[in-house]
């Protein structure tokens, strides 16, 4: 547990160092760390950005590295949550906020779908602190102790956490009105996914958000962060997505989760390099 302790004693020391100071040296480690980026990886993501946004070779190139190099910066707003859940609005504008609480009001919880883009720790976070009771679907960590450090932190800025194992608890929360967060852009077996467009290409899509809209009649708000080069950032709330309840269960889970895909897709091209490209999108299409 050694990562645990070590994470905390920089968390403190990031806590008391000036927000400037931390957003420039994150800037400073993201770009220091991108030459250590393995060639392959980074190659991947370069060929990624080509085909999805058709730019040339330079500016494929420098959204992929500052694609990489952003997650500096964000991991010390990580490393700040004990400061940050104290002045979320400094940090974080919410725009669209009425129509969660609207859907507070009428006693439905409902699910939020992003993707990989902006600050998605962050996101969560300021769900929690804006009011909006929210479920976060985490993966556990291989380390031990970096899982016990991020499980913390997720929990000391007012998110509720359940791994993606616990599917019965993210039903049984909806039910009761909580929201629960799904990140939806990242590559899946092929057992579990659905094939889809994205960005003109046969993709392997996870349906979780609309057939769990499906099944509860529950509202989808997708939702998006975008960081601001003074380091603040705007969270945008959609309007609410419904899955249809035909006959045809296939249909209506694949109708809606285009529809977010797509939705994924649209802040991606408005902000490319906020998007995870070093994420190998299309391994699963690959014979």
């Amino acid at each position: 547990m050694a990562s645990y302790y070590l994470l905390k004693a920089i968390s403190w020391l990031c806590c008391h160092l000036p927000r400037g100071f931390c957003e420039a040296l994150g800037r400073f480690l993201g770009a220091a760390l991108w030459p250590l980026v393995p060639r392959k990886r980074k190659q991947l993501a370069f060929r990624q950005v080509k085909k999805c946004l058709g730019v040339s070779d330079a500016e494929a190139w420098r959204i992929a590295r500052a694609s990489s190099v952003r997650f500096g910066p964000m991991l010390f707003e990580v490393l700040r949550f004990p400061v940050i859940r104290a002045h979320i609005a400094d940090y974080v504008r919410v725009e669209g906020l009425e129509k969660l609480q609207q859907a507070m009001k009428e006693g439905k919880g409902g699910i939020i779908a992003t993707g990989h883009c902006g600050n998605w720790e962050l996101m969560g976070g300021a769900f929690a602190q804006y009011g909006i009771p929210l479920v976060g679907v985490a993966m556990q960590q291989k380390s031990a102790g970096a899982d016990r450090f991020i499980m913390e932190y997720r929990t000391l800025i007012g998110m509720h956490i359940t791994y993606k194992t616990g599917v019965r608890e993210m039903f049984r929360m909806l039910k009761e009105g909580w929201f629960i967060g799904l990140i939806m852009d990242q590559d899946t077996n092929r057992h579990d996914g659905i094939i889809l467009d994205f960005f003109g290409q046969p993709t392997n899509c996870v349906p979780g958000a609309a057939s769990m809209s499906r099944f509860q009649q529950a509202p989808i708000f997708p939702c998006f962060m975008h960081r601001h080069a003074d380091g603040t950032h705007t969270l945008c709330i959609g309007d609410p997505v419904y899955t249809a309840r035909t006959k045809d269960k296939q249909a209506d889970i694949r109708e809606t989760s285009q529809l977010l895909t797509h939705a994924i897709e649209r802040h991606i091209r408005r902000y490319p390099e906020e998007w995870f490209w070093l994420h190998d999108r299309w391994k699963s299409m690959r014979p």
